[in-house]
């Protein structure tokens, strides 16, 4: 639930003047939004929009263990394939039209690690006292 919050949050920030930088530059997509969220990640209206709906998923999974499990490690996988992307693409071509820079790819590697840990170790020692009761 709490990964939810976060990315509910962080989709909320990239729409705030001030807190993202440059937020003039704020385009729907591509690698032309210079907009940096908190002066360092690149945005744009479809990046935010993507973290709101993480963020919303991540709440609607967090009702089951199961469900939390399968946000954290599928959201995992999805955000290193996007770090993957992020490395193998030119940063100011077309194919860039999430937009990422570097600071959002090595944030992604992070993110996957993190994500797919959790939901391998998360919630073991409830589920182990849940089934004792």
């Amino acid at each position: 639930m709490i990964v939810g919050v976060v990315f509910l949050l962080v989709g909320v920030l990239g729409f705030i003047p001030g807190v993202t930088t440059n937020y003039e530059t704020l385009q729907f997509a591509g690698h032309h939004s210079e907009a940096l969220l908190l002066g360092v990640f690149q945005v744009s209206i479809l990046h935010n929009i993507v973290h709101l709906l993480f963020g919303v998923a991540g709440l609607a999974m967090a009702r089951s263990l199961s469900g939390a499990k399968a946000f954290l490690i599928g959201g995992g996988l999805v955000y290193l394939v996007l770090w993957l992307y992020g490395l193998v693409i030119d940063h100011d071509s077309g194919a860039n039209f999430v937009p990422l820079n570097t600071a959002d790819n090595w944030l992604h590697f992070v993110l996957a690690l993190g994500m797919i840990a959790l939901g391998f170790i998360g919630g073991r020692g409830r589920a182990d006292n849940l089934g004792s009761r």
